[in-house]
């Protein structure tokens, strides 16, 4: 698959191969579905917590005698029936993170660089670099170009001050290569990625 290569400028800078193993599979909605909700799960907190009958405060006293009340036979206040008693059966702290193999996230990667390709929303960059950091020339170059929610992949590396340009941007995010994920590409209406970004994810998931 061969893409056009731009400038932050809009003005163009040749084109580049991409691999077809990478960005010219066909997207499949069932894998990159369990790759998200693995993602998702494991970002999860977990600390949902409430107050058992062990938990809450009070007395442990029998509330009045087993017989010749008439009523039903109670022991402790704590019980779940009634109020300011104990919940039962409720949440407790815990890890919602369940395993995916490598291979099967690797391959969820690469059917969501494969889905944007495929819908016309990737672009390659030749160089997310600025000589200063200034929001307002990112802001511009990102208006004149028709990005609106827009993720830059860079390389290894990510310039500073483009970083920092970029932090104030609604819709504005940046990676490097390393933390390319689903949800992320997923999330954003455009892709960008460098060429250095290209380079090494193409050296990621080869």
């Amino acid at each position: 698959m061969k893409l056009d290569v731009i400038k932050l400028d809009a003005g163009k800078a040749g084109s580049i191969e991409l691999s077809d193993d990478i960005f010219g599979l066909e997207p499949r909605a069932d894998i990159l579905h369990r790759v998200v909700r693995w993602q998702r799960a494991k970002a999860q907190a977990g600390t949902h917590s409430v107050l058992g009958k062990s938990d809450v405060s009070y007395s442990t006293k029998k509330i009045y005698r087993q017989k010749g009340t008439g009523g039903a036979r109670h022991g402790s206040k704590k019980a779940p029936i009634f109020r300011h008693g104990g919940v039962y059966k409720g949440p407790t702290p815990r890890s919602h993170a369940h395993d995916l193999t490598k291979k099967f996230r690797a391959l969820g990667l690469k059917h969501a660089l494969s889905a944007k390709a495929q819908a016309g929303n990737l672009v390659v960059l030749e160089a997310a670099d600025l000589a200063e950091a200034k929001t307002k020339l990112l802001a511009k170059a990102a208006k004149e170009l028709g990005w609106k929610k827009v993720l830059v992949i860079d390389g290894a590396e990510v310039n500073e001050n483009f970083l920092k340009a970029a932090r104030n941007i609604e819709g504005f995010d940046v990676l490097p290569s390393m933390g390319a994920n689903v949800y992320d590409i997923l999330k954003r209406e455009t892709l960008v990625i460098t060429k250095a970004g290209v380079e090494a994810l193409e050296a990621r998931l080869k």
